[in-house]
Formats: C-alpha cells, sequence, structure tokens
C-alpha cells in the first residue's frame, strides 16, 4: 500500500453524539453531506468519460461490461447491471455484477468474503472473460483484496480495467487502467461508506451505463424505445411514446402495433420500411 495513502472514508466524522441529536437534526446534517456528492462526481466526468468511452468501443464489438465489488458496493454494481434489460431492452448478459461471497451477499454479509485475493478472479472465471471484454472493479476504501486481486489477473490477461473508488491514490486505483476516485470525505457515521460513498458509486455507475446505452442506440431522442414491456405502466408509455412518433390517434391501435412487435424501437422501425 502506498506510504502517503490515506483512507478518507476512515477518517472521524465531523459531527458528534449523534445518539443525542433529535431526528430533525440528523436528518439536516445528513442532506447536507450529501449535497456535496454530485459536485465531487463532476469533477471526476472526466475520468468518467474516459472508462465510458472504452466501455462503448467494447460492447459495439461483441464485449461486456463486468462490475466487481463487495457489500455495498458489490451490490450495487448488480443493481445497476440488473436494470440495464428492461429498461434498454439489452441482452442480461452485456451488464453483469459480481459480488464478493455470491448470491447469499446480495443480502446477507459473508465473513471474510472479501478478503480473498484470488476469489475475484476465480467468481470472473465463470463468465469466460476475454480481452474484448472491460471489468470495473468497485471499493470505496480502495484496498479491497477480492477486487484488487481479480483486477490484476485482467491486466495480466489484457482485459481492460476501470475502478470507482472514494480514496485518492488507492491500490485499487493504481492497478485500474482507467481509475475513477470520488472523494466525498468523512461519512456521516464514521466509516459507514453505504452513506456518500455509495451515493456516489449509484450517480457513477448510473453515469457508465446510462450514456453507454445512449451511445449504442438504445435511446431515441430522450425515450426508452428499447425497454422490456413488462408491466402495464411500461406499455402505457410505449403506446404513448408509438403514438407520438407515428403521429396515431388511435391509444388501441397503437397498442396493438406496439404488442405485436414488442417494443417501440421495432414497431418504428417496421412502420418505417
Amino acid at each position: 500500500m502506498p506510504t502517503n495513502f490515506v483512507k478518507t472514508t476512515e477518517q472521524d466524522s465531523k459531527y458528534r453524539h449523534l445518539e443525542k441529536m433529535p431526528v430533525h437534526e440528523l436528518l439536516v446534517n445528513m442532506n447536507n453531506e450529501d449535497k456535496s456528492v454530485p459536485v465531487i462526481v463532476e469533477q471526476a466526468i472526466p475520468q468518467i468519460e474516459k472508462l465510458v468511452e472504452v466501455v462503448v468501443e467494447k460492447l459495439s464489438n461483441g464485449g461486456r461490461l463486468f462490475y466487481i465489488g463487495a457489500g455495498t458496493s458489490g451490490r450495487l454494481g448488480i443493481l445497476d447491471a440488473s436494470e440495464i434489460p428492461p429498461t434498454f431492452g439489452a441482452s442480461p448478459d452485456l451488464v453483469n455484477g459480481i459480488i464478493a461471497g455470491g448470491k447469499e451477499a446480495i443480502t446477507n454479509a459473508v465473513e471474510r468474503a472479501e478478503d480473498s485475493k484470488e476469489q475475484g478472479w476465480e467468481d470472473l472465471q465463470q463468465y469466460n472473460p476475454t480481452d474484448q471484454d472491460v471489468v470495473v472493479g468497485i471499493a470505496a476504501s480502495g484496498t479491497t483484496p477480492y477486487v484488487i486481486g481479480a483486477l490484476e489477473k485482467c491486466k495480466e490477461q489484457g482485459i481492460i480495467t476501470g475502478c470507482v473508488t472514494s480514496n485518492e491514490n488507492s491500490p485499487l486505483a493504481r492497478v485500474a487502467d482507467y481509475p475513477i476516485e470520488v472523494v466525498v470525505g468523512p461519512e456521516f457515521v464514521t466509516g459507514s461508506s453505504r452513506l456518500k460513498s455509495g451515493t456516489a458509486q449509484k450517480l457513477v455507475l448510473n453515469m457508465i451505463t446510462t450514456s453507454t446505452m445512449i451511445r449504442l442506440g438504445r435511446v431515441k431522442d430522450n425515450k426508452m424505445v428499447n425497454m422490456q414491456l413488462t408491466n402495464e405502466k411500461l406499455v402505457d408509455r410505449g403506446t404513448k411514446m408509438l403514438m407520438k412518433e407515428l403521429k396515431i390517434d388511435d391509444y388501441e391501435k397503437a397498442r396493438t402495433i406496439l404488442q405485436e412487435f414488442g417494443s417501440v424501437m421495432k414497431a418504428i422501425k417496421e412502420a418505417k420500411n
């Protein structure tokens, strides 16, 4: 670990005696801390842009995106990955989330799962990663062995790597080809990186996948034209999109067309052929 490396995520909260604060004061103070997160993420946009550019390139040529993390970081990666198929109609294996401890760790802490430097790569191996893929490690601390070990092996195999961390100059950032550092500072509850660090990670992951899907043509204008029609709300939304795009006045007619083709994009393409 670098001798000048300091974990700001482990520094004492600037707030004291939280147990004595009234609820209103707790909420105001937490909200004040949260307000700083988007500004810090904004400062990392140049780093995020570099990673997105390479993700778009790789996915355009048949590659995949992997997130790998432990605890909150791993759960956020799985959350982001799981929302890509329904939101953008992409294949479920295009964006993948891997968490230390496996499926059990999504809802329950798995003891010492993040401490193995070999297990991350072993878990990744189940997907047969190649140099066409991109692997992004997520770790607020920037020191999680499970994540660092996986990225080190990826580099040995010529697989492009990125990371999202909340500490500057961390071991994880040093091993990643495209590090993203969102240094949000000490947490409201000392060391609880599910707070500002987790919020920053969620914002960054949103930016990575949403901008990638847009660049891959899965959004038209500002609409989710490839979304999966999995409930009545989405069918209604898609019907209204189709009515506007194809200038159809009859709601039921547009709905029938939508359900025939299964997505707004497919219906639009067929209508214009």
